[in-house]
């Protein structure tokens, strides 16, 4: 049986002309707020609301003396005044302090933010101004929506390659340089205590007469220490680490964790701290020490020869990435986690 009584409830709908000039009339004659509510079939609050909205000082021609009445007209206009800024602002406009700062945050040279870190600084220090989301930020870039903000201007994403959850990787040799990552206490891979590092080459030029960069990044604070070496031959890497822990002490430096590469074939004989080799092919071991080399890109693109830089420009690219929040730390700086060696 085909059911013909419509059991929906009705939507409500705002006043017609037509009701208004309705209403106007039956006023003039006298009728309550209740009585018009019913002959329209309307809420008496409805009436009544609309009534004081439609309220209007008029000059009697006749009596010269001033009444309040209800005008029609005067409803409809109120009306359209405030349909015309009823409708919710969209995020660009209400957060528009933020998105006005946030290219400049992106684009300055040296770059300390990253989105997320910048969402969370502005969060902090301007509580009283919308702010969108991490998220939020990377869909509108991706849409275009920022014009002043693209892809290019996001490096790390440009150099995001999307995981392969299946992929197994075989060791191709077990070469070992000396003790074996397997080898390390437990308080090291939980990043239990500061102290614990991991390093590795940054090179321009496949040259073993080029200049190298070492890189060292201690695994609980994010701590970077960069240096400059001449070239990357065993001796000249083993110097430069020693040199590097009799400068700042060999109490910040417990253990430090290098590849299977040829120019660690030394290291074993520096003196005051302990020293592991991750398995071959297995850059994933040292991922901090990773981490950071690919943000040191930013500074220093590949094939980029080091000959040139100076230690005025090394200094200010460790700087900088020492005092990037990262979400790692609750958005503090490895500076602020190990300023004895800022």
């Amino acid at each position: 049986m085909t059911q013909t009584k419509n059991i929906m409830p009705k939507h409500y709908q705002q006043l017609q002309s037509f009701e208004r000039g309705q209403i106007e009339s039956l006023t003039r004659l006298g009728f309550g707020v209740r009585q018009i509510a019913s002959r329209l079939h309307r809420s008496p609050s409805t009436i009544y609301r609309e009534l004081k909205r439609g309220l209007t000082t008029q000059i009697d021609s006749q009596k010269h003396r001033s009444y309040q009445g209800y005008f029609a007209e005067r409803g409809a206009a109120y009306y359209r005044e405030q349909r015309a800024t009823c409708h919710p602002k969209g995020l660009l406009q209400r957060a528009a302090v933020f998105f006005k700062s946030l290219p400049k945050a992106l684009k300055a040279k040296p770059r300390v933010f990253s989105v997320d870190t910048y969402v969370h600084y502005f969060k902090a220090h301007y509580p009283g101004f919308p702010c969108p989301s991490t998220a939020t930020v990377y869909r509108y870039i991706e849409a275009g929506k920022l014009p002043e903000l693209h892809n290019y201007d996001l490096p790390m994403k440009l150099r995001r390659r999307v995981k392969r959850p299946n992929h197994r990787h075989a060791r191709l040799n077990k070469k070992r340089l000396g003790q074996s990552i397997e080898d390390r206490p437990a308080v090291v891979r939980k990043r239990q205590e500061l102290g614990h590092w991991e390093s590795d080459l940054v090179k321009a030029k496949r040259v073993e007469s080029e200049p190298a960069l070492m890189t060292l990044t201690e695994r609980v604070s994010r701590m970077e220490i960069i240096v400059k070496l001449p070239d990357y031959r065993a001796e000249t890497c083993r110097q430069a680490l020693q040199d590097t822990i009799d400068d700042d002490g060999a109490e910040n430096f417990r253990t430090i964790t290098f590849d299977n590469g040829s120019e660690f074939a030394s290291l074993n004989q520096v003196q005051g701290t302990e020293i592991y080799f991750a398995h071959p092919y297995s850059p994933w071991e040292r991922g901090t020490n990773e981490n950071v080399n690919g943000q040191l890109r930013e500074f220093f693109p590949k094939g980029h020869s080091f000959k040139n830089l100076s230690l005025v420009d090394l200094q200010l690219v460790q700087d900088t990435l020492n005092h990037r929040p990262r979400r790692c730390l609750s958005y503090s700086c490895p500076a602020d986690v190990m300023p004895q060696l800022v």
